[in-house]
């Protein structure tokens, strides 16, 4: 127990002398031992690479899950270690909604048929979205927060203690100053015209006890002056290994764009796929599915009474418009009656290969050259592509239009 209160005591007297050490200095009314200038720009790259890491963290997670809510469960579940529990994606939800949509509205209709195809993109987009932000938490997440939980930790140690044994070591220097001041002080020759002889003796033993003091002061100070030196040591080397930690997130920061670019060229090759499933029936969604008129009789309707007019709404019918076939306004083009206009033709630079899905389609091949146009009525999505004596329609997002 008596041990115990003299370390206690001891403890004390160290944190009190290094709060007066800390306190002038702020004040300006003692030294402080300055570090080396490649010291101070280790601890200024520290400093930056800490800040900075913890930025990009967080605007990651941010990215890879925007729901605040869904991150502060991810953390409790992390810091409780324990598995964070599979979470449905927004794309399979979505997916989820449209099959039940296309269920309730009839699997076979037209808008049914469409809800089960863009559903089965959407999870498969899902799907995607998951696989990336799992190899990104892996490749990429884990590094950065294993830095800032491991590494950093111990440096941010090191430097505490760096810090305490530089205050130790000015403490000592100022006590050394102190107490040399003090001997010469007493050092001084004393006024023999005194009355009293033995100011003289009482000078002679001040000094002595005021040498002692020096030479205690200059002891505590080599030790400590060891101290910094070694603790200064350890410090630095824990400061270039920042260096390892760059090239470190540097790989993962490669493998993070990696594993986002993988994601965007699925989504991207997903929903083409999409696309050209939806082109190839355009014709569906134009029209009622279930008359079996002709185009001029949905276009021109004789004339009914208001007793006759059903209540359900139909599906509008694209009108024919002067100068274009019919045959267009079903959806169904025949090249050999589309003309192309007097005005409005431009050249286009073909981006990837297309297969053509039918005869109304023009294939094409990456990197040629072909003259595109559209026709009134004709979806916004798709242009009559001319090459020679071949045309056809031609989707757009296949095209980089020149002129």
């Amino acid at each position: 127990m008596d041990f115990n209160m003299k370390k206690l005591a001891s403890d004390a007297g160290v944190f009190f002398s290094r709060a007066m050490q800390f306190t002038e200095e702020k004040l300006g009314q003692a030294e402080k031992t300055e570090l080396d200038a490649h010291f101070e720009n280790l601890l200024a790259r520290a400093d930056s690479t800490k800040n900075w890491t913890e930025k990009i963290l967080r605007q990651t997670e941010v990215l890879l899950q925007p729901n605040p809510s869904a991150r502060v469960e991810e953390f409790l579940y992390e810091k409780l270690d324990r598995k964070v529990p599979s979470r449905v994606t927004n794309g399979e939800l979505l997916a989820q909604y449209m099959t039940e949509a296309a269920n309730d509205f009839g699997p076979g209709t037209p808008y049914g048929k469409t809800l089960i195809k863009v559903g089965e993109t959407q999870r498969r987009l899902g799907a995607a979205e998951r696989e990336f932000i799992h190899s990104a938490s892996i490749n990429f997440l884990t590094p950065l927060r294993n830095f800032l939980e491991g590494d950093w930790r111990t440096i941010s140690k090191e430097r505490r203690i760096l810090q305490n044994r530089r205050l130790d070591l000015d403490a000592c220097k100022a006590r050394l100053k102190k107490a040399k001041a003090a001997e010469a002080k007493a050092a001084a020759v004393p006024d023999f015209q005194e009355t009293r002889p033995r100011n003289y003796v009482l000078s002679a033993s001040a000094s002595a006890l005021w040498n002692d003091e020096v030479e205690k002061a200059e002891h505590e100070l080599r030790l400590t002056q060891t101290e910094f030196d070694r603790q200064a040591e350890v410090t630095r080397l824990l400061l270039e290994g920042i260096s390892s930690t760059h090239v470190n997130h540097l790989r993962c920061l490669h493998e993070f764009v990696e594993s986002q670019t993988n994601y965007y060229a699925q989504c991207y090759q997903y929903m083409l796929d999409l696309q050209k499933q939806l082109g190839r029936f355009s014709g569906t969604f134009i029209g009622n599915p279930d008359s079996t008129s002709s185009p001029a009789a949905a276009t021109s309707p004789p004339a009914v009474s208001a007793a006759t007019v059903p209540t359900v709404p139909t599906i509008p019918v694209v009108p024919t418009v002067v100068g274009v076939p019919n045959t267009l306004a079903e959806g169904v083009l025949n090249p050999n009656e589309v003309k192309p206009p007097a005005s409005g033709t431009r050249k286009a630079r073909v981006l990837y290969d297309y297969e053509a899905a039918d005869s109304t389609e023009l294939a094409l091949l990456a990197d040629e050259m072909i003259t595109v146009y559209s026709l009134p009525g004709m979806d916004p999505d798709w242009l009559i592509g001319e090459r020679g004596n071949q045309k056809g329609k031609v989707p757009v997002t296949y095209l980089e239009l020149l002129s």
